[in-house]
């Protein structure tokens, strides 16, 4: 039976798939080589150990790849550490995906990305339509995978649309209210305003982030989306006011200076982006907060919500809609 990473005792005899998330070749003290490996699983990660290289002649292993194992879980100089036993490459009827063992978005990308393009659909205006479905289309293969952030909110495989999807959501509800809103100029400024964030970093399949670009380094996400909507503009021959407004958009959306963003929002549109983002990252930094506190009690402090302990109340929200009739 599968057993999470972080539920492993010494003594244990685990089998099943997990995530090579690091392997390299070592030669010990008494010049035998070994391979030494980070296992890992949704739920955390453990070194394990080959000492027997005959074992995985015939296997390709390499970081970031699903593999099948047993071993025995040890404990060395107060760590766990698995002795693997067997080992073997993933088959295709085994079933396994990525996402089985990394953090990530809880819709799948295609389903995410649909439901993106569905309120691409929905622009009418066609310059913002064909520079959001441009940008959009240049960056199809990684945004398929790519976090929202290296360690922040949405920092999850798949987090990227996670974000956009949940913002674009948001902002349809947003716009029943205040009517007087252009609807294209949000939807495009949702969809774009992190977009550049692929630019900005270097992620892997795994959606796990290594470091930051020269460019996301020297530039930023923000200056980075600025550059790719004056570049596509440009090659559609945009009208330039639409260049402007969606560039502001891009520039204003962190508000403060100290945040990347030398402009405040100068149109209603450019507030309620803002607004939009600080809403998502705040509730999926305090539900992730919230995940292990049981009900009445208060979290650990949260760096990200400025050093706030957050309570779980008893109450769920299923339950109150049924009891309000919703």
């Amino acid at each position: 039976m599968q057993k999470d990473v972080i539920s492993f005792s010494k003594g244990d005899t685990i089998q099943g798939f997990y995530l090579l998330k690091t392997v390299s070749l070592k030669t010990s003290n008494a010049n035998n080589r070994y391979f030494d490996l980070t296992i890992a699983d949704r739920t955390g990660e453990v070194n394990g150990k080959i000492w027997d290289t005959e074992m995985v002649k015939n296997l390709e292993l390499c970081d970031g790849i699903p593999v099948k194992i047993k071993g025995l879980v040890n404990e060395w100089q107060g760590q766990l550490q698995v002795k693997i036993e067997k080992i073997r490459n993933i088959k295709p009827e085994d079933n396994v995906r990525i996402e089985d063992f990394v953090p990530s978005a809880p819709f799948s990308p295609e389903e995410m990305l649909r439901e993106i393009l569905k309120y691409v659909i929905k622009i009418k205006n066609n310059d913002i339509k064909q520079i959001t479905s441009a940008l959009l289309n240049e960056n199809s293969r990684k945004i398929m995978h790519y976090p929202a952030a290296m360690k922040n909110h949405h920092s999850i495989r798949g987090g990227l649309l996670y974000h956009v999807s949940t913002m674009l959501k948001m902002a349809e509800r947003v716009l029943e209210v205040y009517t007087h809103l252009n609807a294209d100029l949000l939807y495009a400024g949702v969809i774009l305003h992190d977009l550049a964030k692929i630019q900005e970093m270097d992620a892997d399949e795994l959606g796990m982030v290594s470091s930051y670009t020269t460019e996301g380094m020297l530039l930023g996400h923000i200056i980075q989306g600025i550059k790719d909507i004056e570049r596509v503009g440009t090659q559609i021959n945009a009208d330039r006011e639409i260049i402007l407004l969606l560039e502001h958009m891009i520039l204003s959306h962190h508000y403060e200076p100290e945040y990347g963003s030398p402009k405040r929002p100068m149109i209603p549109e450019a507030e309620i982006l803002h607004y939009l983002d600080i809403i998502d990252a705040r509730m999926y930094d305090m539900q992730k907060a919230l995940e292990a506190v049981n009900p009445g009690e208060f979290s650990d402090k949260v760096w990200l919500l400025n050093n706030r302990q957050l309570y779980k109340t008893e109450l769920n929200a299923d339950d109150e809609k049924k009891e309000h009739g919703a």
